[in-house]
């Protein structure tokens, strides 16, 4: 019999499982398995979502896995560990674009309701654990922070400030388990989603303009960056400094 050993995880970016497969011999013995694993945590992290799987087959086929568990149908069989790594470490980095969905999955939002939540989930996070929430940059816009992929998703949108629900995402079955799911595959997931939810709990209920008011507080992020540069950012450093003014109001 074949012994095989496999790696899998999953890939928000291509949609499905992926799985490293060895066969099991001298040269592919216990001992560089346990290597392997070591080297996935060790790029993408202790917490990160992996499972291993043993199974003895009559063939060194991945087809003979499937004919004897269809557990491992539709597993996309990875070629090298660099590749399986740089796939799961693109998912474990998320961007302000995934909490956009996050928040859509559980409630209506107009654009600019929307830009001030991420933002807010962003400082909230970033105040509490010095880490960034997600990658994107910050702008001061003219009605507050504006986050980079969230903007660039939604920029098309007229009338934003008259209250245009942002509700087509929902139809294309942003659903909230695969948002929740999506954040909780990431580094330190588990805190993020926690820290999300308190924020939305703090500032969900309040109005696209009560948000654009606090966000425009007098000595806060957005009044601290020259807006008269175009595309002026907000860095994490005015942020940390300057965010428990936007907290005094709530």
């Amino acid at each position: 019999m074949i012994k095989h050993f496999m790696i899998l995880s999953s890939s928000y970016s291509e949609g499905r499982r992926i799985a490293m497969h060895y066969i099991v011999n001298k040269q592919m013995n216990t001992e560089q398995l346990i290597k392997e694993v070591k080297t996935i945590k060790d790029a993408c992290g202790e917490t990160v979502s992996i499972s291993t799987h043993y199974l003895e087959t009559d063939s060194y086929s991945w087809h003979s896995i499937i004919e004897k568990d269809s557990f491992f149908e539709d597993v996309r069989v990875v070629d090298t560990l660099d590749t399986f790594i740089k796939l799961i470490s693109a998912d474990r980095i998320l961007k302000g674009i995934d909490i956009a969905k996050y928040i859509l999955a559980n409630r209506f939002c107009t654009h600019l309701e929307l830009e001030k939540l991420v933002y807010m989930c962003y400082a909230d996070y970033l105040c509490a654990t010095y880490k960034k929430l997600f990658e994107d940059k910050i702008y001061a816009f003219k009605y507050g922070p504006a986050v980079e992929s969230v903007y660039e998703e939604y920029k098309g949108m007229k009338d934003i400030e008259e209250g245009m629900a942002v509700d087509a995402h929902l139809d294309k079955g942003y659903a909230k388990m695969p948002a929740k799911s999506r954040i909780l595959f990431a580094e330190d997931g588990i805190s993020k989603l926690s820290h999300i939810d308190a924020t939305l709990r703090k500032y969900g209920s309040f109005s696209a303009a009560e948000l654009v008011n606090i966000t425009h507080v007098a000595g806060g992020p957005w009044s601290s960056v020259d807006k008269e540069c175009m595309y002026a950012e907000i860095p994490d450093s005015v942020i940390l400094e300057k965010h428990f003014k936007e907290d005094e109001l709530v």
